[in-house]
């Protein structure tokens, strides 16, 4: 044994263990679900045949993003807050946001990414019928 390797605690097991949240199947039809995953509030998306997890509130500001619409943008499935509109990627929690160069006389707006802003989870299949998640970003 390794003693400069950490051990791990029995809590921190528990709060790394995958947790079940639904029949995928369920989950496919309603597009969308919410669940407690380690005390923490999640909402599980179903979009275009891939199955995302993030956090249920916005980091902006709370906002419920389990009542917001998606929307493809710049070929990114974004959830839209449905608070104050802030748009975050579906896939890796990125924030996104439109700028212009106000020195160009015809300035037309980009999309530009914030970084990682919402905390986002590993959405994995287990027989074909389970939906686990563990947590997959850190927020920066």
């Amino acid at each position: 044994m390794d003693l400069h390797s950490s051990i791990e605690t029995p809590d921190k097991v528990k709060a790394d263990a995958p947790v079940y949240v639904g029949k995928e199947e369920d989950i496919k039809q309603s597009q969308r679900i919410t669940a407690s995953v380690h005390d923490r509030e999640v909402v599980v998306f179903y979009h275009e045949g891939k199955f995302y997890a993030m956090d249920r509130r916005c980091y902006h500001a709370g906002g419920p993003l389990h009542l917001g619409e998606i929307e493809d943008i710049n070929g990114q499935p974004c959830i839209i807050c449905p608070w104050h509109k802030y748009k975050i990627t579906l896939a890796t929690g990125e924030g996104l946001y439109q700028a212009i160069n106000p020195t160009e006389p015809s300035a037309t707006p980009k999309w530009r990414s914030k970084g990682i802003k919402q905390r986002t989870h590993k959405v994995r299949r287990k027989s074909c019928c389970f939906i686990i998640l563990t947590h997959r970003t850190r927020v920066s």
